[in-house]
This record gives C-alpha cells, structure tokens and sequence, in this order.
C-alpha cells in the first residue's frame, strides 16, 4: 500500500509544536518572518530545499525525519543510510569495536535507535546465564532483555528504580524523535508486571546517578551507566547508533568484573 505523505507545512507544524515553540520563537531562531513560516505551515507558500534543512536544523530534527521532511516538499533525500557492516562506514564500525573492546572488562554494548543490540564486548555474555532464549534470539531488544520478567529483571536488585530509569529514557527518545516504533515498545514495557506502584520507585538523594544493581551468583555487582554517540553524523545509522557503558561504582564490583 502506499504511504501517505504528510504536507510539508503540516509536519513542519508538528515538529515545531513538539518542540514547544511558538511560531515567532522559531522565526525568530531561523531568522525568518513570522509570516512567510505562517504561509510555510498553511501551505500558500512552499519552502526551498535549503529552508527545509534550514529549519529542521533550527528544530533539531533527527536525520531520518530529515528526509521525510525534504520528501513532503518534494524534494530528493538527502542523508543516507547504510548497514553498519557497509564498506563505506568501515571506520566507524573498526572505532565501536574499539571503544567496546577497550572497556573490557566492564561491560559494553552498542544499540541502534529501537534499542537493538547491535554488537557487545566479552564481558556481556557472562552477565546473561539463564536469561530465557527466546529473548535472546536477534534482533535483541536490549529494554525488553532487561526488564522482562524472563529476561535480567527478576535479578536486578534495584528493579523499581532501575526500570523507571529507563522508561524515562524512552519517553525522552519518543519526544526527539516522534518514533511510532518505540511509542509501541514503552506500551510494551509499560504492560510487564511493575515491581511497585507507578511512582514509588526510590532515589537515592545522595547518589550521583541512578546505579545498576544486579545479582550475580552470591554477588551484588554495581554500575553506573554512560552513553556515548558519534559527535557529527551525516548518516542515518551513525546518527542512531549509541554505545552503552558500565562503570563499576564500587570496589567489589571492580574485582568482580576481573574474575569474570
């Protein structure tokens, strides 16, 4: 069936009232009238090329949205995207495996924009005995991994707080990216048994940031998660692609990860 394509002045509506602005706040940034981005959001005018990249910059516009924007306006793509095993992104692919393997042997991984995993470094693969294997066949989905109740979830200690962490992530994604994808994986994990009532997960006021408590064997292992994305992307996948690592946040878990 064919996909029916947005007008141009309405998504660009859309992206502007998602990113709550009003339209003289974003002329304003763009340096455009009011009224000539009024006609561009009614239809009596359309936009050049360069003004749709202009104010999907100006709207922090993910790439991907990027060229649906260009195409409602008529107009050819612009960004590109490639498997990550593409020739072309060779570089790219030898610097994640990289920063993965030079994290060993704290855990690592890399996911793209839905969360799959797309590579992980030798210290996952200890940290996922007796998770159920229909969660781990590809695509893994490293949110529904962790908080199914096959999955790591009955062994994270901290699950309430753990849980509400990332639902909080997601909820930020769906807000950049608009992501039907995702708006349906939040249902998803919104419907697994929660281990408190919605709101009682407990922070820690002193902490520095939200841990990641698991059970290992007789052990509690505990990290502190970082993201890491590429700085300037014109591709798709790149843009996409994030690097999750796992710091030990204390002296035993550090001594822990060595044996494993």
């Amino acid at each position: 069936m064919t996909q029916m394509v947005q007008p141009i002045g309405a998504l660009l509506r859309e992206w502007r009232q998602r990113r709550r602005l009003s339209q003289l706040a974003l002329a304003t940034e763009a340096e455009v009238s009011t009224r000539h981005l009024s006609f561009l959001e009614t239809g009596r005018a359309l936009p050049s090329r360069d003004m749709v990249l202009h104010l999907a910059d100006r709207l922090d516009v993910p790439l991907r949205a990027r060229n649906q924007l260009l195409v409602a306006a008529g107009y050819a793509p612009v960004f590109r995207e490639r498997s990550i095993d593409d020739p072309e992104l060779k570089a790219a692919r030898a610097t994640m495996e990289q920063v993965l393997a030079a994290h060993a042997p704290n855990p690592a991984i890399a996911i793209d924009r839905h969360w799959s995993l797309i590579a992980a470094n030798r210290s996952v693969a200890p940290l996922l005995a007796g998770v159920d294997a229909a969660l781990l066949k590809p695509p893994i989905n490293v949110l529904r991994l962790s908080l199914h109740p096959g999955g790591l979830a009955p062994r994270i200690v901290n699950l309430a707080e753990w849980r509400a962490h990332l639902l909080q992530r997601l909820r930020q994604q769906i807000d950049v990216s608009a992501d039907t994808v995702l708006v349906e994986l939040l249902k998803e994990l919104r419907s697994y048994s929660s281990p408190s009532s919605p709101g009682t997960a407990h922070v820690n006021g002193a902490a520095i940031a939200v841990p990641f408590r698991f059970r290992h064997g007789d052990r509690v292992l505990s990290f502190l998660s970082t993201t890491t994305v590429f700085g300037t992307p014109v591709d798709i996948t790149l843009s996409e692609l994030a690097l999750e690592s796992f710091f030990p946040a204390d002296a035993e878990t550090a001594e822990t990860v060595k044996q494993l």
